[in-house]
């Protein structure tokens, strides 16, 4: 990377910073060490050393910064290094190398959401030069994609410390849309044990698959009683909680009576806990109707529930001090609330810091061949972090 602070325009060093980031695979069963060493290089060369939280394995670690005063309540910019993967897609070009075409960016994670990680990079000389009455943290976290997984033990960390963040900016992509609140996502994964037997005496075995089949079909009459009965708040897309199975997994033959059937199903609630309490309801009810003429059958058969990911719902007050800076940063009064999952909750259940979801980029570009961010979306993203430092220059309170 050139000389960061006065080598070329802001979009250029937005565009350098991106170019860099995007040549990292970071797909997330893949190390994210390379990126995260690369940024503190880039911070080191601006005489900024990060807080490195690296996972049990050793082979991923988060990024904590602090720029400006560590003794005084700052805000955070927070993003996610880890993306989606590209088998199996029809890319037009290397998905990590940055592509740039009528105005667009092109990449896997240039919307989700290296963009937004770039944009904070690209503004540090920025934040040095502003001489920061209250500092601003960047905090970049490994493993989203898999359940918010990265970010659990930087907040950990975070919690500790012993000044609070006074809020956080969440960076996925709403097109610089302040975003008040989203859906939480629970998952869960039943295994059927069954008795296999020959098809030809059928009735002796226990048809894993089968039993499995009553639990999918209870899942979706409930997913059907939420739609129609169940709570509503409309500015979400999908105004109620939605429940589904997800991936069934069983058998061996078609001669052999099934002895195992995995279904994995999820919720996603618009209340904070309601994701969980949906998926508790239906294992226990599973226990009580389904599993009892299991073991009826055989004692050696039943049904094992394991959570598969938890994340909680995010629900900030329209009104609250966080989304009214928000408003004022991006230059808009209109807010919403998406059915997508974000960190947002997590910051606000595990370190208590008031959250908001704000990025550039769309999300319908996220996770697809030929992903791209507009370069226009950058440049509103940069405003918005522009204005964000001239706040805290006057020392926000």
């Amino acid at each position: 990377m050139p000389n960061p602070i006065f080598p070329s325009t802001r979009p250029d060093r937005i565009r350098n910073a991106l170019a860099d980031l995007v040549g990292f695979d970071t797909i997330s069963d893949r190390t994210n060490l390379p990126l995260i060493a690369h940024i503190e290089s880039y911070l080191a060369f601006l005489g900024i050393k990060g807080e490195r939280i690296t996972d049990e394995t050793g082979k991923k670690a988060s990024l904590w910064v602090t720029i400006g005063p560590e003794d005084r309540p700052g805000f955070v910019l927070s993003g996610h290094t880890d993306v989606v993967p590209v088998v199996g897609q029809d890319w037009s070009h290397d998905p990590f190398k940055l592509v740039e075409r009528d105005g667009k960016l092109y990449g896997r994670g240039t919307t989700d959401m290296k963009g937004f990680v770039a944009v904070c990079l690209a503004m540090v000389p920025e934040m040095l030069e502003a001489k920061l009455a209250t500092p601003i943290h960047l905090a970049f976290s490994y493993d989203e994609e898999m359940g918010c997984v990265g970010v659990r033990s930087m907040l950990g960390e975070v919690a500790k410390k012993k000044v609070k963040p006074l809020g956080a900016f969440i960076g996925e992509p709403t097109q610089m849309q302040v975003i008040i609140g989203h859906k939480g996502k629970h998952g869960v994964r039943a295994t059927f044990r069954g008795l296999a037997r020959h098809s030809s005496i059928a009735p002796d075995g226990v048809n894993a698959i089968e039993y499995a089949a009553e639990l999918i079909t209870e899942i979706r009459r409930r997913a059907v009683k939420l739609a129609s009965d169940g709570a509503r708040d409309n500015l979400y897309d999908v105004p109620h909680t939605t429940l589904l199975t997800s991936i069934v997994h069983g058998g061996a033959a078609l001669n052999i009576v099934p002895d195992h059937c995995a279904v994995e199903f999820e919720c996603r609630g618009i209340g904070i806990t309601e994701s969980r309490q949906v998926t508790d309801a239906i294992v226990a009810w599973a226990k009580a109707e389904i599993e009892p003429a299991m073991k009826a059958k055989n004692p050696a058969c039943g049904i094992e529930f394991e959570e598969i990911l938890d994340y909680p719902a995010l629900d900030t007050g329209p009104n609250d001090a966080i989304i009214t800076l928000a408003k004022q940063l991006a230059g808009r009064n209109d807010h919403a609330k998406v059915a997508f999952g974000t960190e947002a909750g997590l910051f606000v259940s595990m370190a208590d810091i008031p959250s908001v979801v704000i990025g550039p980029g769309s999300i319908a570009q996220a996770h697809t061949p030929d992903e791209f961010v507009e370069m226009s979306e950058l440049e509103k993203c940069a405003g918005f972090v522009e204005k964000l430092i001239a706040h805290c220059v006057k020392g926000a309170s």
